[in-house]
């Protein structure tokens, strides 16, 4: 696998920010540098979360009571944040994974479309 220059490196809108982060914590609990390691490995180095992008989102998502925190000690020993899904949160990653498959299935038409019948 070839590491993908930052200039190739694909920006995230905030929505799919979002979304990215339910679906990381759906795995279990982690801290943010975590996730944005999660996100640019499950990614194949595509992705990459800027710390100004992913704290705000962290902190909009707990505020709309889809992620909890708490404070623990991370692998390397040292104080982090934990974050973790809450029930809403679940909730959400469907409804936001349902919305995905939809615009998905959108773009997809408008890339490629049917050929004009005869």
């Amino acid at each position: 696998m070839s590491k993908t220059p930052d200039d190739q490196r694909l920006e995230l809108l905030q929505g799919t920010l979002d979304m990215l982060v339910l679906r990381i914590l759906q795995w279990g609990p982690q801290h943010g540098h975590g996730i944005g390691q999660a996100i640019r490995a499950q990614s194949d180095d595509l992705l990459k979360v800027e710390t100004g992008s992913l704290y705000p989102a962290l902190h909009r998502l707990e505020k709309r009571g889809w992620l909890k925190s708490e404070w623990d000690v991370s692998e390397a020993n040292q104080r982090a944040k934990y974050y973790r899904l809450t029930a809403a949160g679940k909730a959400q990653l469907l409804r936001e994974q349902d919305r995905w498959s939809q615009m998905v299935s959108a773009i997809g038409r408008i890339m490629n479309p049917a050929p004009a019948k005869e």
